[in-house]
């Protein structure tokens, strides 16, 4: 299987560069994964398109201001350090622009005001492609919550402003350690909540820290010859109980984002309930757990893209894609979503 074959033509005008003025607001392409058939609509009717009984499973991992800007002591030039997403542990991996050594240390500067700050990182080793350890006088997380910026994705082409760091990042955002948003969620308000849970329809939680491996792109030609990364999870008792409960009464079992599809998947697989996930699913994926998904669109060629053909399937997916292209859908990690069912 050639990753060419997952490939539709993306047009700059549609990726969305910015989030909608109202959160909320944007539109959803259902996809009937039997049929092929496509309905056009929007984020909030979303639960016209779910029952009574039906679960809903969301990512409640936070997003840090990881986008950190520092500069050598030796000799003041700077150097923009992205602290990674939490494994078990204290955070001590980052990724690094420009030469660095081991040993070296760097001044933290406050993106907000520009100065120099008080706290100092130091790297403690080289791992190679721009990965480092490093460690501080106080832990990582910690500094860029307070100076750094949103790693908003490569594609959007622009630094992070202010209004990115509410929106990028859920309503219900609890746990801290993603280094990118879970997308699929960004469009879901407390009023949709809301409206879920008054037809009948159980919201649970799970965590996944999201890792920048998301953007990262297939360096092979073969799409099994890729190696997937790893992004700690959990996934808490009261979500499992609701899962068994939900298949034994027959309802469905609704994904929001492949970080919970790839998450409930790899329990269903190895029946870990916590630790580090690395499943790659491809087509050819036999799902167990979810029944239908709310994802965001996804780039070409992308280990995302993947997960959706193997759900979806291409020979629905693509034309779904292309209409939404001609339809005037934006695309990508601030933009529409599609339900899959």
């Amino acid at each position: 299987m050639l990753v060419s074959d997952f490939n539709y033509d993306l047009p700059e005008e549609v990726i969305a560069q910015h989030p909608p003025k109202v959160r909320g607001t944007t539109r959803l392409l259902a996809l009937n994964r039997k049929t092929g058939e496509t309905t056009d609509s929007y984020y909030k009717n979303l639960a016209d398109f779910l029952e009574p009984g039906d679960l809903i499973i969301l990512n409640d991992t936070k997003v840090m201001r990881s986008r950190v800007f520092t500069e050598r002591k030796s000799d003041g030039h700077p150097r923009e350090l992205v602290v990674l997403e939490r494994h078990e542990g204290e955070i001590d991996h980052v990724m690094y622009r420009g030469k660095l050594h081991e040993g070296e240390e760097l001044i933290v500067r406050n993106v907000a005001t520009n100065k120099q700050t008080a706290d100092i990182i130091t790297i403690e080793k080289i791992l190679g492609n721009g990965i480092a350890t490093a460690k501080a006088n106080r832990p990582l997380e910690e500094i860029a919550q307070d100076y750094g910026n949103v790693p908003l994705p490569p594609y959007m082409h622009r630094d992070a402003k202010k209004e990115d760091i509410e929106r990028y990042q859920t309503v219900w955002a609890k746990d801290l350690g993603s280094a990118a948003a879970p997308t699929a969620s960004l469009n879901m308000t407390k009023e949709l909540l809301k409206k879920l849970e008054a037809k009948g329809v159980q919201i649970k939680y799970l965590t996944l820290h999201v890792g920048l491996g998301t953007f990262l792109p297939i360096r092979s030609d073969n799409v099994e010859d890729h190696q997937m990364h790893s992004e700690w999870f959990h996934i808490p008792d009261d979500t499992i109980e609701a899962i068994e409960q939900t298949k034994a009464a027959g309802h469905r079992v609704i994904a929001v984002g492949t970080t919970v599809t790839r998450t409930l998947e790899f329990w269903a697989k190895t029946g870990k309930t916590e630790g580090e996930d690395n499943i790659f699913i491809y087509p050819g994926f036999k799902f167990e757990i979810i029944d239908a998904l709310v994802t965001n669109f996804h780039a070409p060629k992308s280990t995302v893209l993947m997960l959706t053909s193997a759900f979806a399937d291409w020979k629905n997916l693509k034309p779904a894609y292309e209409h939404a292209v001609k339809s005037g859908y934006k695309l990508l990690s601030y933009g529409d979503s599609m339900l899959i069912y």
